[in-house]
Parts: structure tokens; sequence; C-alpha cells
């Protein structure tokens, strides 16, 4: 019994990996099958984002993300939050929980084994629904809070993801199973080693949910002049703990995230709007046109003319 015992449990690891294995790689194809060519495509599944690219790419692309998860069934894609630089490859996962501003990069990629991944976008109203049953005693202590956490996605979430891009192939799936099968995708996310940090984005009296707030406030007023005390204010927090909070979920101070929404804003007007830097500059609250300009070639790694034109071009 002792020699049969001891044989038996590498032999079972040997089958979940093997599981583990076979459903990275359906869900790959899965993928592959839902992007006729390279980019982020949306889906008739809300808040659902399913990305495919053929090559590495020498510049860094910088965007703006809502809460989301990133799972990658093939290829690297290095994502920075803040000062943090990830590595998302195979069977990995990435959480980031609140909205951010993010620079991507694909680092491993080729025509015959493109970067495949699925991003989903996280609801917490949704998971405020969800974590009252998988923490129904409360959330244990956090110690520390991080932009972003990143950790190895197991066979059961790999699984359900690959259920919910297989719905997209019945329109009647998509209605009635694929809200389903979000929900069993988020509890797995909850039980799993970052769950209780997912789970944050739900808990109404937690630090992320009232930096979260902020956040939300200054998305929609990021032209208004703002006082760090007056947003610390809104969230019913000292102005010292804000601040502090605010930091170690974005890894940047309130003005800071303020200006980079800005930036974000001025870009995305001047691209797809055809306007001057002049008047995006004013729009989006800036008084300086050169103080944006600098600004702007910072964040961007270009000026505003140049950064354009280059985006234009790949449209």
């Amino acid at each position: 019994m002792k020699n049969l015992d001891e044989h038996s449990v590498p032999s079972t690891s040997v089958n979940v990996g093997g599981m583990l294995e076979e459903e990275i790689s359906r869900l790959a194809r899965l993928i592959y099958a839902q992007t006729p060519h390279d980019g982020t495509f949306s889906q008739r599944i809300p808040g659902l984002h399913i990305n495919r690219y053929s090559r590495m790419e020498m510049n860094i692309m910088k965007t703006f993300y809502l809460p989301s998860l990133l799972i990658v069934a093939q290829g690297i894609k290095a994502v920075t939050l803040g000062k943090e630089i990830y590595e998302v490859g195979r069977s990995r996962m990435l959480v980031f929980p609140v909205a951010l501003p993010i620079a991507l990069q694909t680092t491993q990629a080729s025509s015959s084994e493109p970067f495949l991944s699925v991003g989903l976008e996280l609801d917490p109203q949704k998971i405020s629904e969800l974590v009252l049953k998988v923490y129904p005693d409360g959330l244990p202590s956090i110690s520390q809070r991080s932009v972003g956490y990143l950790t190895n996605a197991d066979f059961g979430i790999i699984n359900a993801v690959s259920r919910l891009v297989e719905c997209l192939q019945s329109p009647s799936d998509t209605k009635l199973l694929a809200p389903l099968v979000l929900d069993e995708i988020l509890i797995r996310v909850l039980r799993s080693t970052i769950g209780v940090h997912v789970a944050e984005i739900g808990f109404a009296d937690s630090g992320v949910q009232r930096v979260s707030k902020a956040i939300s406030w200054l998305r929609y007023n990021f032209s208004e002049q703002i006082k760090v005390a007056d947003l610390a204010q809104l969230v019913h927090m000292s102005e010292s703990s804000f601040h502090e909070h605010f930091k170690s979920v974005t890894s940047m101070s309130p003005l800071q995230y303020q200006k980079a929404l800005r930036l974000h804003e001025a870009r995305h007007l001047m691209v797809s709007g055809s306007m001057d830097a002049t008047t995006a500059c004013q729009l989006v609250g800036y008084v300086s046109d050169s103080q944006f300009s600098r600004d702007y070639s910072r964040f961007f790694g270009r000026p505003p003319r140049r950064d354009v034109a280059s985006l234009r071009q790949q449209t």
C-alpha cells in the first residue's frame, strides 16, 4: 500500500497539470476564432474584451482601464501600473481593482503563436452581491495593498473563461448562460489567493471602495480645480488617510491621477475629434499651452503633434 500511495500522488499532479494545459490550449483556440485580425475586440457580453497581437511591440501603448481582470492564454504582455511592471504570461491572471492609466507592451508573440488574452471589466455592484456569499463573516485583515495583483489561474478559472468565450458562438447562450458563467468566474476569483483584494472592490466601507468613489468623481470632473482635502471629505476620510490609501492603490497622488486623466482625455480629443492641441488642453483644464506640451511629452514620450500623427497613421 505504501508504494501505491507514493505513486498515486505524482500521477494525480501530472493529470491536473495536463488538464490545465489542455484547457489553456482550448481557450487559446477559442480566442483565436473570435479575433479576425490583431487588435482588441469588445464582445456582445458586457465588459468582455478579447485580445490578439501577432508581433512584439517596440513602442509602449498607454491607455486607461477600468477595474479589470486579465487572463493570458498565450504569449506575454508587460503591463505597467504606476511604478510596477507585471509580466503576464500563459495561464496567469492580473487584477487591478480601480480605474488606472496603464502602459501595455506585447513582449512575446509571433504570427504562428500570437498573444491571446481575455479581459473582463469588474463590476463593483456585482462583486458586492457575491462577496457576501464568499466572505459571510467579513473580510480578513489586509496588511498591504498594491496597484495590481498577479497570480496563476487554476483549472476552474480557465475552464469557466473558456465556457464564457464559447457562449459567443450562440446568441441564446450569450443571453442566458453567459451571466451565470460570469458569476462563476467572479466567485472563483474571489476564492483565489488574490480574492480578498478583489472583494474590497465590493465592500462599501473598504479603503479601496472609498478611493474608487473619489476616482469616479475625478473621472467626471477632471477639468476642475480640486483640493485633496475636498476629495477626502467627499469619501469621509481624513486627508492623510485618504492620501495614503489613494497612493497605495494607484501608485500616484490624487493630483497626479487627475493630470493623467487630463492628458488621456486631451489625446482622445485630438485623435478622434481632429482637435488641435491648444483647444484640447483648454477643454481638459490646462491654462498654459507650454505646460500642457511639457506634461504631455513626459507622459506619452512624444510632443502632442508627433504623437497624434503617429496614432492616426495606425488607425
